[in-house]
């Protein structure tokens, strides 16, 4: 599975593989071997019973007996991490509420104006040229962005993060991307500890489940991991299909779908993360006729499970019953935010350069290797120069929740009196001396209000960008044209 062939066609494989069973043994690097779920049941199975099929990567046989070496490619997405994805039980309960808990004080809207404003300084780059690669300009520079506004992350120590997560997805010297990663994330935690701010890290450390030092450094490498590359592919996926698919580069009036429509295809078909979800037997176990051992690794196709021939319908359009943000305890936390991020970063795009079109054929854009993600290496497109969008609002540097029309405030967590008791919540103040709380005053703390669950999903606003002139005189107006203003509403 980390092979050129199997990036080139990933589907032709999963339907081989699906001749054995709903599992059969794959190779993921090198050395390291897996069984991989294809069946979009027994998926299910795998992720919704921990008590069979655990998280914990400490289980792993052939990593801890040394048949897989400690530099394969594959250890540093599958080895142990004290953090809410590698844990179970307890212990689960307790990191994954320091997460969704932080994640609920993200305000939407305020999330929503920060994607459309840094889409548009991107897009301002390159518009003028008449030519782009999407990836490299756009779709991987934008999360970049706005995982930095959320962790309130130095753009230097942020441009070091995107380069070792890149390499543990494409298991290109692995071992050093993973030591680069944790060395810049104790650098940002040490910064937020001197300076605190409305931001996913000072908000993780302030919360009441008391993570330490090495519990926020893990927490992080989720959090931000799935924030970046999977975010990346995610919009430059959806963008690819759009721009090559008759179904979406058609007028609205022929029968073309929405750009929320083209997000579920991709999410069916192409899931950024097309195989993941890496669990462990707890015991030896029959799997539908698959013997699996304990400890040896099972590993969920999402993509493959979505693509399975005994789903019941073939209708993708509006439909969310897809596993490409996982089920069970370990489900997405932050889906709700990344679905909002890709959908305002291609409508905003498609808005400003409305005539788009791909560099070369669809069938000549080339995915590469590797048997996590399904990522693109470039996405060419051309177009006829546009001008800059004109003066924009400044940045916002605070995304916390607040105080909206018909909806009340998102309490901050609450501070302790001095008998241990709650007190009346403080306000979101940047430096507050709460982020920086001693063990003592911590312990008395009341627990959060704030459920484990995320939310349901969030609608998108209507936007209020204005339109920019057209590429020329008489310019032809593509489809597209009419498409952003029918998904603002106009």
């Amino acid at each position: 599975m980390y092979g050129p062939d199997f990036a080139a066609d990933p589907h032709a494989v999963y339907a081989r593989l699906r001749t054995q069973g709903p599992a059969a043994p794959v190779e993921l690097a090198p050395g390291a071997h897996a069984t991989l779920v294809t069946d979009y049941r027994a998926a299910l199975e795998v992720l919704r019973t921990p008590e069979i099929f655990g998280k914990d990567a400490r289980r792993w046989r052939a990593l801890a007996d040394g048949r897989v070496a400690p530099d394969n490619p594959v250890v540093p997405m599958m080895a142990y991490r004290p953090n809410c994805l590698f844990s179970d039980g307890e212990a689960h309960t307790r990191l994954r509420q320091a997460v969704t808990d932080s994640l609920s004080r993200i305000d939407p809207n305020a999330l929503r104006g920060y994607v459309e404003r840094s889409a548009d300084t991107l897009i301002d780059r390159f518009a003028g040229q008449g030519e782009a690669d999407l990836l490299g300009a756009y779709a991987k520079v934008l999360p970049l962005l706005v995982f930095q506004q959320l962790f309130g992350c130095p753009t230097d120590l942020g441009d070091r993060l995107v380069e070792g997560f890149s390499g543990i997805f494409d298991g290109v010297d692995a071992e050093r991307a993973d030591a680069l990663i944790t060395s810049t994330l104790i650098e940002l935690i040490a910064l937020k500890r001197e300076q605190p701010g409305a931001d996913m890290t000072s908000w993780l450390m302030a919360h009441h489940a008391r993570l330490t030092d090495e519990e926020l450094i893990h927490q992080h490498v989720v959090l931000i991991g799935a924030g970046t590359e999977p975010q990346q592919n995610l919009i430059a996926n959806a963008l690819r299909l759009l721009l090559s698919d008759d179904r979406f580069a058609g007028d609205l009036a022929g029968g073309s779908m929405p750009v929320e429509d083209a997000l579920d295809e991709v999410l069916w078909l192409d899931p950024p993360m097309a195989n993941y979800g890496v669990h462990y037997p707890v015991q030896d176990v029959d799997f539908g006729g698959v013997p699996l051992a304990a400890g040896e690794p099972v590993v969920v196709s999402f993509a493959a499970a979505n693509t399975d021939p005994a789903l019941l319908t073939t209708r993708r359009t509006g439909n969310r019953a897809h596993l490409a943000w996982s089920a069970g305890p370990h489900h997405c936390p932050a889906k709700d935010a990344a679905r909002l991020i890709a959908a305002v970063a291609v409508e905003k795009l498609l808005d400003r350069l409305p005539d788009l079109e791909l560099a070369v054929p669809a069938d000549r854009l080339v995915w590469r290797p590797g048997p996590f993600h399904r990522a693109l290496t470039a996405l060419p497109v051309r177009f006829p120069p546009a001008p800059p969008a004109g003066p924009r609002p400044a940045p916002v540097h605070d995304l916390s929740a607040v105080r909206r029309p018909g909806s009340g405030p998102v309490p901050p967590y609450e501070q302790p009196r001095s008998d241990g008791s709650p007190s009346s919540p403080q306000a979101d103040t940047p430096g507050d001396s709460r982020w920086n709380t001693s063990p003592a005053r911590n312990a008395g703390r009341a627990p959060s209000r704030f459920t484990a669950h995320p939310s349901g999903s969030t609608p998108p606003a209507a936007t209020s960008t204005a339109r920019p002139p057209a590429s020329g005189p008489g310019a032809r107006r593509r489809p597209w044209s009419f498409l952003a203003e029918w998904w603002r509403g106009q």
